[in-house]
């Protein structure tokens, strides 16, 4: 049996360790190289995608009024905690995932339930974006010409893993470019398609049929929906923590919040308010849906990338927590080793197929979308921070003049984020449970085209 002297282990070893350290530089290297613009762009990637499709069917239940003011308020708050994520963030860099506030906050019983938390709502979401391209390649193909609509969320679950393979969000990041311009464009031909067709039929816009005011004998269930659906726009705090991770001056956060914020508001109330108004009562979830045969044929083509380019950022989100976690004492975590690189592939399927799973098992837009933002999104964006700011940022009592705005603000978000908690999951489940007994959806796992 081949041996080797004492000199040559004494060699091996130090060239082991030699070779882990290059590959720890370089993964360290890699994985801190993202800028305050970067950072922009890839919480745009993240946050302008499906929210910006469900934004009109919220307006039609809700009416124009109360839409104009959950889309701006809810989006104010969003923001507002986004900058208290970012500033716990800032005071404790050891934060990399939304998972380690569980343990500050609650120690490791904590971190446990927050992991789970944090997992399975972007498993939700790749989910969501798994139905998505469903839906898509439904409409595309005119009801699939006899295709089996399991085959159409096989083909987007192949598409969104291939997309997460990179493991770096710099690497993400020049997709978002992509994807930003193709939402945009995707929203702005299906508000001037329908704001054509609704100018050229009998009666004109006036003839359209949308209220100020929300929908009559609408139901608690149809309004918490609704408001789900909102707060599923306003979601990008989830990944905050992980993106901030890789900032190579995390300090600059402000700057990406605020342009982020800005933009998202602006698109989110207008699309809404503008596809409700050409279209009226009868628009549908997702909106492109509704801009007619032909014209949401191009609208999907176009909205192509975001639906996948958006949905992969998830999946990645995801396997670098489980991988990091999983290898956090191994140069494998940084994925630039054969062993490294065969994990990352395998958890990337493994999140990719979860996901299709819940894809087919809850086949519809809308309350796909509202159980996701009231069982996690709640906690994510609106109670959970109000606790951080309270736990971590606060300076003295809370009914110190100083502290009263702030009080008041983080307050008001612990409010709003539990009763979406709770009114919103009893909304989404009966409605989820109505539908199935009316037969207005099909069944899961089903050849069905989705409805």
């Amino acid at each position: 049996m081949p041996y080797r002297k004492e000199s040559e282990v004494g060699e091996v070893r130090p060239m082991a360790q030699d070779f882990e350290r290059r590959k720890e530089a370089e993964g360290e290297a890699a994985f801190h190289r993202l800028g305050w613009k970067r950072l922009t762009v890839v919480l745009i990637v993240e946050a302008i995608a499906l929210g910006s499709l469900s934004l009109p069917g919220a307006f039609a239940s809700l009416g124009m009024i109360l839409g104009v003011i959950f889309s701006l308020f809810l989006g104010g708050l969003a923001v507002y905690t986004s900058f208290v994520i970012g500033n716990v963030k800032l005071k404790h860099p050891e934060i990399t995932h939304y998972a380690d506030v569980g343990r500050l906050m609650f120690g490791r019983v904590g971190f446990e339930i927050m992991s789970f938390m944090f997992v399975l709502q972007l498993i939700f979401i790749v989910g969501s974006h798994v139905l998505t391209g469903k839906i898509m390649w439904d409409n595309l193909t005119d009801n699939g010409n006899g295709t089996c609509s399991i085959v159409f969320g096989v083909v987007s679950a192949i598409i969104l893993f291939l997309l997460a393979i990179p493991p770096s969000f710099a690497e993400i990041a020049i997709l978002g470019y992509i994807d930003f311009v193709s939402i945009i464009a995707a929203i702005l031909i299906t508000i001037i398609a329908t704001g054509i067709r609704a100018t050229n039929q009998d009666g004109g816009l006036a003839a359209v049929n949308w209220s100020a005011y929300h929908k009559e004998n609408m139901s608690l269930a149809e309004a918490f929906i609704a408001i789900c659906n909102i707060v599923f726009a306003y979601s990008f705090a989830l990944c905050q923590f992980s993106f901030m991770d890789e900032m190579h001056t995390p300090s600059d956060f402000p700057k990406s919040i605020a342009a982020l914020g800005a933009i998202e508001i602006v698109i989110y109330t207008l699309a809404g308010a503008l596809m409700y108004a050409f279209v009226g009562v009868d628009v549908q979830s997702p909106a492109l849906l509704s801009a007619g045969p032909l014209v949401s044929k191009v609208a999907f083509g176009i909205a192509l990338p975001v639906i996948f380019i958006s949905g992969s950022i998830n999946t990645t989100v995801i396997a670098r927590y489980i991988h990091g976690r999983a290898f956090r004492h191994s140069v494998i975590r940084f994925v630039n080793t054969p062993m490294g690189w065969g994990t990352w592939l395998g958890l990337d399927a493994i999140i990719t197929v979860i996901a299709w799973v819940i894809a087919e098992a809850i086949p519809f837009f809308s309350d796909l979308l509202a159980i996701s933002s009231s069982l996690f999104i709640s906690g994510f964006t609106f109670y959970l921070p109000a606790i951080m700011w309270f736990m971590f940022i606060m300076e003295g009592k809370w009914y110190e003049r100083k502290n009263w705005l702030r009080s008041f603000l983080n307050g008001l978000c612990f409010f709003i984020g539990i009763v979406v908690l709770g009114v919103g999951t009893y909304s989404s489940v009966w409605d989820i449970n109505d539908r199935y007994a009316r037969g207005l959806v099909g069944s899961p796992f089903s050849c069905d085209p989705v409805r």
